[in-house]
């Protein structure tokens, strides 16, 4: 996942020559019952995760035993999806919805998807110094991050402590990843909360609603459609968790104090 690539630095008018570490970036395919469905720019690692996280938050599968089989193709960067069910691929050329994350991600919803918004059940009360050490956790485990500069990093706590992290160049994989890495081992979501560095929008909230997590914590900003979604689907959003500090932008009842 990282690079070495010599570097020239410049540090109040002096020049040096320095070795700098570079996250890796790949183009990598999904192909769905040999049908080519997108390609994300991602970091070459957890693909697995990637490509089952990303069918399951854009919707086009409910659940991991909806796949057949994967196979990846490490020297071209393919992944080869087959469904149980073939007839779930049609039409979804016509449910693409262009996300505001880098590259010009896609999540295949339709109005009508997005429209029927389940709100979230769940008695989950967590204490926010409890928040507060998740994030320190959080932080220590962004080893990419802190070599490179260049990851988002996502991870799926509970009250306890974090079960899933993962790192990657974009917000939206990172979080695939975790929830991809979740649904192929049985992980259950119920009363769990989705840790993210990135902006939370308002796609962040649609892949978090399909898992049915009540809580999402960033350590960014959200945008005002992502607080009006979290609102309506009863998600209690927190931004700009850093130090003792945190927003509590919907749901608020969910975080002790």
């Amino acid at each position: 996942m990282i690079q070495n690539f010599k570097i020239t630095r410049l540090k109040e008018k002096e020049r040096e020559l320095f070795e700098d570490s570079i996250v890796e970036e790949i183009p990598f395919t999904l192909k769905l019952n040999e049908k080519e469905l997108v390609t994300l720019l991602c970091t070459p690692a957890d693909l697995e995760d990637l490509t089952i996280g990303f069918l399951f938050t854009s919707g086009i599968i409910n659940k991991a035993e909806d796949i057949k089989k994967i196979t990846l193709d490490s020297e071209r960067w393919i992944s080869y999806t087959e469904l149980v069910n073939k007839n779930n691929t049609e039409e979804l050329v016509f449910k693409r919805l262009y996300t505001s994350g880098c590259g010009r991600g896609i999540l295949f919803y339709n109005v009508a998807d997005i429209a029927n918004r389940v709100k979230i059940i769940s008695d989950l009360r967590i204490h926010s110094e409890k928040i507060n050490i998740l994030i320190a956790d959080f932080q220590k485990k962004s080893k990419v991050y802190r070599l490179t500069g260049g990851t988002h990093s996502a991870a799926l706590a509970d009250g306890k402590g974090i079960l899933i992290f993962r790192e990657d160049i974009g917000r939206h994989n990172a979080i695939d990843k975790v929830i991809g890495y979740g649904l192929r081992h049985g992980y259950s979501f119920k009363n769990k909360i989705i840790i993210t560095s990135g902006r939370i929008s308002s796609e962040v909230l649609l892949k978090i609603q399909k898992c049915r997590i009540p809580v999402v914590v960033s350590r960014s900003a959200p945008t005002n459609q992502a607080v009006m979604l979290a609102k309506d689907m009863n998600i209690t959003l927190v931004g700009f968790a850093r130090g003792n500090r945190m927003n509590i932008y919907s749901s608020e009842e969910r975080i002790e104090t």
